[in-house]
């Protein structure tokens, strides 16, 4: 899903989209948001009915996209940060565009990004640790990092300008191999992007939102979009960029976000997702007997979803679940399936197939960081 327009965004409409009076001139037009949780420095309200609380980071919760609609809204949608959210003033907000595969470094103002054409995507961002938990449940070998269940998951329209476009501004030089973003947090998060998919048509620097402007726990004013490759790789709080003719590294590309152990003696490092599939309802779950129908949602970065398929006896046996209509690769589709359970103890098992073939296996191997588990999960359901 994409619209492009053929001009840029005025700054009085991205001071719409963040919702600004007139009165507040003395921060450039935007109002700093109030710190909605001292402790962890995540800004926007997590209430418990919707996320779990991990740390620095919030997961959402399952059942709180039930009949929620197709985007996840702001309110719901997860927050992942190796550190606190900033607070960062969009009028004195720069970005630096340097390095060696450029030929004229250049500052640019917010103004300066929203004069190019404006793009629109609906796309998922996953984190890289999505299913985390589920390698102690299934092979027994827990990983290390944030245990995350299904939750660490999002579809949002995003609207911004291509990178390609922004590095033109700097005199783009064809000899160009690596392109990093860093965050303006505190940690400076930083992981260098081969210029092949700098340059793809779908990597934006966006500035809103699902219509609105960027939210601060979410990138405030721009932040990184690389539709289908890891959360990390879509780097938020964005103040710098640079362009090399030499690979670039970070600890984000070498010691983290690669897959380390004994199944992985290269070590590869970690860029596309993977399909997976998570059920709306709390993992887990409690729900009555009797005729009913459950719904979830499955996704894949490389080709639309072909078909759902889900398992009540823990996998013996398989019914395909009926898809929506809105489908299409780097985001998910809504599906739904009839059941009429007797009272018992359930496993209920989902596993996708997207068409380019790729499903959802009955293991994956583990790597020590537990990353991109897209293994079919058993989910534990109680009908009384």
């Amino acid at each position: 899903m994409a619209r492009g327009t053929g001009g840029g965004v005025s700054r009085r409409r991205f001071l719409q989209l963040a919702g600004v009076g007139a009165g507040l001139a003395a921060f450039g037009g935007f109002a700093p948001r109030a710190w909605a949780d001292h402790t962890t420095g995540v800004v926007k309200p997590t209430p418990p009915q919707l996320f779990f609380t991990r740390g620095t980071n919030r997961e959402m919760k399952w059942e709180a996209m039930k009949n929620h609609g197709y985007l996840t809204g702001i309110d719901r949608f997860f927050v992942r940060n190796h550190t606190t959210t900033p607070h960062i003033n969009p009028s004195t907000w720069r970005l630096r565009i340097e390095g060696t595969g450029v030929t004229t470094p250049v500052d640019l103002t917010l103004d300066d990004i929203l004069d190019l054409p404006a793009v629109t995507l609906t796309k998922f961002i996953e984190c890289a640790g999505n299913g985390r938990s589920f390698f102690a449940t299934v092979p027994g070998r827990p990983a290390s990092g944030t245990q995350w269940l299904l939750g660490a998951i999002g579809v949002a329209q995003w609207t911004g300008v291509r990178l390609a476009d922004v590095l033109d501004l700097a005199g783009l030089k064809s000899t160009a191999v690596d392109v990093m973003p860093t965050g303006l947090d505190t940690q400076a998060v930083r992981r260098p992007i081969p210029i092949e998919k700098a340059l793809d048509g779908d990597t934006l620097l966006v500035y809103g939102m699902n219509g609105q402007a960027l939210p601060e726990d979410h990138g405030f004013p721009v932040r990184v979009l690389t539709p289908g490759w890891i959360g990390i790789a879509n780097i938020k709080w964005v103040g710098k960029i640079e362009v090399s003719e030499t690979p670039l590294f970070s600890k984000w590309n070498t010691t983290l976000y690669r897959f380390f152990g004994e199944a992985y003696p290269d070590s590869p490092v970690l860029y596309d997702q993977q399909p997976k599939s998570a059920l709306e309802i709390p993992l887990p779950a409690t729900l009555p007997a009797g005729k009913q129908e459950l719904t979830g949602r499955s996704w894949s970065p490389f080709d639309r979803i072909k078909h759902v398929e889900v398992s009540f006896d823990g996998g013996s046996q398989w019914k395909k679940a009926k898809l929506e209509k809105t489908n299409s690769a780097g985001t998910w589709v809504e599906w739904s399936i009839k059941w009429d359970p007797s009272p018992g103890s359930y496993g209920i098992r989902v596993r996708a197939e997207e068409k380019a073939g790729n499903s959802q296996p009955d293991s994956v191997p583990f790597n020590d960081q537990g990353y991109l588990y897209w293994a079919v999960v058993d989910h534990p359901v109680t009908v009384v």
